[in-house]
């Protein structure tokens, strides 16, 4: 995947507290202003709310498929959140995914926003 974009927002300065990135790759310019908006909003999520580890939420396209993909990857496994899959173990952690469509960009960041702050299991 190519990376096109990719920010990380620092916790509010609070020390020891994780981190979150984001980062896009897209095919086309149909998810280009609701990708901007809730990279902006993923950076918000934790003014308030600080995460224990490090956090990579990514959008993305695959070409031929409408929808937008978007994976969010913890340092340590994560409970599994409805409507996600996941988890799977990638290189920087483990992944959970979910595909959207015809869905507002707010309703979105509550899927993100839920998927983000995934309580740890354990149990993996």
């Amino acid at each position: 995947m190519k990376i096109l974009s990719r920010r990380s927002f620092a916790q509010g300065g609070r020390e020891g507290a994780g981190v979150i990135t984001t980062r896009h790759s897209l095919c086309t310019n149909s998810w280009t202003a609701n990708v901007a908006v809730m990279e902006t909003a993923v950076g918000r999520l934790t003014l308030d709310r600080p995460l224990a580890d490090d956090c990579q939420v990514v959008f993305f396209e695959i070409p031929g498929d409408h929808q937008l993909h978007v994976n969010v990857i913890h340092q340590r496994p994560a409970m599994a959140v409805d409507g996600w899959a996941g988890p799977a173990r990638v290189t920087d952690g483990f992944v959970h995914n979910r595909r959207f469509g015809d869905i507002t960009t707010n309703r979105m960041m509550r899927y993100i926003r839920d998927m983000v702050f995934a309580p740890p299991n354990e149990a993996n």
